[in-house]
């Protein structure tokens, strides 16, 4: 490890902290050791087979140069830049943003912003979307949209998609759709990729045996923050870093099979609620990032070898220091049945002083003089010390700085950890075939040629909806 790694306290989840009923001992976590190392060799194995392909997206440099030239030919041309997606093609571009961009980006001047105004679209809630577009009339002509969708026809991403086009050519002419429109997808085939060819668009490849979930690291996600700033390279090499280190055989130095250990022995206890609080608003959107790779990736009906279970923890998102004014009454005096875990960055990009203000109460005196930052890190403190006071397992992912480095490391850590947790508990974690049947189910209520039975599903569903208040 080095100063800028992040680093991985898991002090307060053992029995001196919270006791032996909800703690784990040493000596318990020495002996899970075992299991957790053949599933390490097994990923290694399957990675030089060319699995677990996102492990290699840090390194790959032809994909980097692609992204790179890329935000060349658009970079400095377009004062708003509108990302169509939904789930893992929207999650991480907001996480970037959030976490590498000042919080007010959106509204800073363009002599200071460091790339055009970002607008990630991962809905199709029509106030919201129609507002974007009223907001983007005056300059849709410096407007570039970016459309992620592998298939094509994710219903949602689509409809926005058509949207869009429309509009431009309504406005600005078709012969300016393929200036203003540029599609990541596959790059062999599917809807979408037939679109740009018929169209001309320019295209961004999603790499190949890369989910959504696990597509940060991919043109998904690095395209829109290149273009708005973010120094790309150096986000990768903090990935790259993480990744050596996730590599490694020897349990107790490798920190996503440390954290899929932990986490999978306080599943096997009841614990099987996991919260991520961040203490800082950078890291935010992160923690959405997580839950969707925790849940999309872990809750599974069929084990590997195709026969019914019922597993899954359940990822929670909470932010210091709102939600100690939401929440925590529940953690404390709730049903103990939960996993903490606290990011805590140690040097944030700056500060604020508490001023000493004359004619103050001399209650508030404790604060002046001190700072913000200073003021957030006791909250998470006093935080965590309470919950271990209530015998509530906690663990601290600890930041040196916000960076692209750290950032970088921190994706690496979690998309490994839930690679090692899906083998804990003999699952496909690269799979989401629950996600499908409601896509279906949208398809046919939309009229979709080829989802009639469906349909007549729903029909009968609604007829028998006659309860109501």
């Amino acid at each position: 490890m080095t100063a800028t790694s992040l680093k991985i306290d898991y002090a307060n989840v053992l029995d001196a902290a919270v006791g032996s009923v909800h703690g784990l001992s040493p000596a318990e976590i020495r002996a899970a050791q075992p299991q957790v190392k053949p599933v390490l060799a097994r990923i290694e194995r399957e990675r030089r087979a060319g699995k677990h392909r996102y492990r290699d997206l840090a390194t790959d440099r032809q994909m980097l140069r692609q992204v790179q030239a890329a935000v060349r030919r658009y970079q400095g041309k377009f004062e708003n830049l509108v990302v169509l997606g939904i789930g893992g093609s929207a999650l991480g571009n907001i996480a970037l943003q959030t976490a590498l961009n000042p919080p007010f980006h959106n509204l800073l001047p363009d002599t200071v912003r460091r790339g055009p105004r970002l607008f990630v679209m991962d809905n199709v809630d029509p106030v919201q979307f129609g507002n974007l577009l009223d907001v983007l009339g005056p300059s849709l002509r410096k407007t570039l949209f970016n459309v992620i969708s592998k298939s094509g026809e994710t219903a949602e991403t689509a409809a926005q998609f058509l949207i869009t086009l429309d509009l431009v050519a309504r406005r600005l002419g078709k012969k300016s759709l393929t200036k203003h429109i540029l599609v990541t997808t596959d790059p062999e085939g599917g809807t979408m990729r037939g679109i740009v060819e018929q169209h001309g668009f320019d295209a961004l490849p999603v790499p190949p045996g890369v989910g959504g979930r696990f597509s940060v690291l991919s043109a998904v996600g690095l395209f829109s923050a290149g273009m708005c700033g973010i120094k790309i390279n150096s986000l990768l090499a903090g990935a790259a870093a993480m990744g050596q280190r996730v590599a490694q055989p020897a349990v107790a130095r490798n920190p996503a099979a440390m954290l899929a250990l932990l986490l999978h022995a306080f599943y096997l206890r009841g614990k099987r609620l996991h919260v991520m609080m961040p203490y800082s608003y950078q890291l935010k959107d992160l923690a959405d990032w997580y839950r969707q790779l925790w849940a999309e990736s872990l809750g599974k009906c069929r084990d590997l070898e195709g026969q019914p279970t019922v597993v899954g923890p359940t990822p929670i998102k909470a932010l210091g220091a709102t939600d100690q004014h939401s929440q925590v009454q529940l953690y404390r005096e709730g049903p103990n049945d939960k996993v903490f875990m606290f990011l805590e960055v140690e040097r944030f990009a700056r500060d604020v002083k508490i001023p000493r203000v004359a004619g103050m109460p001399e209650e508030l005196g404790y604060l002046q003089g001190k700072s913000l930052g200073r003021l957030l890190n006791a909250e998470k403190r006093a935080t965590e010390a309470a919950l271990v006071a209530s015998q509530r397992p906690c663990l601290t992912i600890r930041f040196p700085r916000v960076s692209e480095d750290t950032v970088g490391q921190f994706i690496m850590l979690w998309e490994a950890a839930t690679s090692v947790m899906g083998y804990l508990l003999n699952i496909d974690p690269y799979d989401q075939p629950a996600v499908q049947l409601g896509k279906d189910y949208t398809f046919a209520l939309m009229g979709r040629p080829g989802y009639e039975q469906q349909a007549r599903l729903l029909k009968r569903v609604a007829r028998a909806q006659r309860y109501t208040v």
